[in-house]
């Protein structure tokens, strides 16, 4: 048998007023004549977020969610170039240890999703540095909140830039130049457009890091339909890591729409993964990219129970 674990993405549809991404624009800022005034506006709107991640956790605990991405947009403007003297994590550290001890009695596993201007395939060198500046951003929160970044940041592999060989190498030339405090964080998922399960295998075992598997993209997007031919590769991936194997889960909006993401999960298309990899590994834990965020979830879990294959847990969690 294996365990099961449901998560979701950032925010929740079924709390009222608790968005951990309220933003500020630069216009916005410039648009606050007191330079100070406007940086405390930020703050203001940054400890806001964080104090609606603490609302989140909490909601999450009491439904049995342990698995949770954070929204990646807590600190707006946070790495604006004409902010580059802003402190900002100094005004942020009391919310960031009411989560970190809330984390402490309440153990579940958090982590990041990257905005996809983070590109550490580029061959533009400010790109790069703002990739890695946003990373180190990613790191703060994340020790802030006592967290062991380890493993905890998603990332697609980049741009194709017209030669898909030739942008793969450059990943591998650019990963040199990422402080190895960041690369400890990374992992990489298959993509729905270029970079194929195949792909990103090829990388991840390369350079040693964890392959996030998205089944909606690889039936979006694949060379060979058969995944499972390689999934004893992708848990490998994950043998240095001491977090469980974690995959993304997402329906189609339709067939014309194949790419986007639908409202909910179709239970049949999760149940004939979940089939075919059960018993392989002890647990996984899956990421629901849909819509309706814990929506989606909780309807999920009503669906599986309904077709008798699944031995529930609790909430938010099940055996096969």
């Amino acid at each position: 048998m294996t365990i099961v674990r449901l998560g979701y993405v950032a925010m929740s549809v079924e709390l009222q007023n608790c968005s951990p991404s309220q933003t500020m624009t630069y216009k916005q800022f410039m648009g606050i004549k007191d330079r100070e005034a406007a940086i405390s506006k930020l703050e203001r709107i940054a400890v806001s977020n964080l104090e609606n991640c603490l609302r989140l956790l909490k909601h999450n605990k009491a439904n049995d969610i342990a698995f949770f991405r954070l929204s990646s947009r807590l600190i707006p403007l946070a790495n604006h170039e004409e902010l580059g003297d802003w402190r900002y994590m100094r005004a942020l550290s009391k919310p960031l240890k009411a989560i970190e001890e809330y984390l402490q009695e309440n153990p579940m596993r958090i982590d990041f999703h990257p905005d996809h201007f983070v590109l550490l395939n580029t061959t533009k060198k400010e790109i790069l540095n703002n990739s890695i500046k946003t990373l180190a951003m990613h790191h703060a929160l994340l020790k802030g909140m006592g967290v062991d970044p380890r493993h905890r940041c998603v990332l697609h592999v980049g741009g194709a830039y017209e030669d898909k060989e030739k942008a793969l190498e450059q990943f591998i030339h650019n990963w040199a130049l990422i402080p190895q405090v960041l690369q400890s964080m990374v992992m990489l998922e298959n993509d729905d457009t270029t970079f194929t399960l195949n792909d990103t295998l090829y990388l991840c075992e390369k350079i040693g890091i964890p392959l996030v598997f998205d089944y909606h993209h690889h039936l979006a997007n694949f060379e060979k339909e058969e995944w499972e031919t390689e999934w004893e590769r992708i848990v490998g991936t994950w043998a240095d890591s001491s977090l469980p194997v974690k995959m993304h889960i997402s329906s189609p909006r339709s067939e014309k729409e194949f790419r986007a993401h639908a409202d909910h999960i179709d239970p049949q298309m999760f149940l004939d993964f979940l089939h075919k990899i059960h018993g392989s590994i002890p647990e996984i834990h899956c990421m629901i990219e849909a819509k309706r965020k814990d929506e989606a979830l909780f309807r999920l879990m009503d669906n599986l129970k309904e077709t008798g294959e699944i031995e529930q847990i609790d909430q938010a969690s099940f055996r096969i």
